[in-house]
């Protein structure tokens, strides 16, 4: 049996203690409070959960970053509006002078239609069906250049017939009029893109 240590030798806490324990069996003698016992016992808790949540979440595959090519970009235009290349257009089914469309199609975000190609005006041609539409170039005079409602210069091939100063569609061809007439109108502005993301195929 191992002797107990030397007087001088023990702490003062134990010294007072050494004779009731003298002649009895050994057991552990703490001197930690309690509270102390249940602190180291969260830390250690804590500190278990903690490198089970980091080994569960190093163990998951590494998440890349989306690929563009996953995304698909689909145009939307408004309601009742259709579209083509990077525009949509509204057909009024109603007709008034050119300035009211004009004010109708800024009140919508948009112009009076402009095209930038001949993809774009035969398509506007072939979908006004028989009726005359008003498109948003006009000139302040016959001596004037045409221009759209941006004030940026008409440049397109096919030029305009007639004497107005306000463009319309008719038949095939551009033709010009007076601002009081009353027709029908189309009015254009740019798509807005949606990106949707297209799951990859396993």
């Amino acid at each position: 049996m191992r002797m107990l240590p030397a007087e001088s030798t023990l702490p003062d806490c134990v010294k007072g203690n050494r004779k009731s324990l003298q002649g009895q069996s050994l057991s552990v003698v703490s001197t930690e409070s309690p509270a102390k016992h249940y602190c180291c016992y969260a830390v250690i808790t804590v500190l278990t959960v903690a490198v089970i949540v980091l080994s569960v979440a190093l163990s998951l595959p590494a998440r890349k970053p989306e690929d563009d090519s996953n995304k698909k970009f689909f145009a939307a235009c408004p309601r009742q509006w259709i579209g083509i290349g990077n525009q949509c257009y509204y057909f009024s089914d109603v007709m008034r002078n050119w300035t009211f469309s004009q004010i109708f199609c800024m009140a919508q975000g948009a112009q009076l239609a402009r095209f930038d190609s001949q993809e774009e005006l035969a398509f506007l041609m072939r979908y006004k069906g028989d009726f005359d539409y008003w498109i948003g170039l006009l000139r302040k005079s016959s001596q004037h250049a045409w221009m759209w409602t941006d004030n940026t210069e008409y440049k397109n091939v096919t030029s305009p017939r007639g004497q107005g100063e306000c463009a319309y569609l008719v038949g095939n061809e551009i033709s010009s009029g007076r601002n009081y007439i009353q027709r029908r109108w189309i009015c254009s502005k740019p798509q807005s893109f949606t990106a949707c993301v297209v799951p990859m195929q396993s």
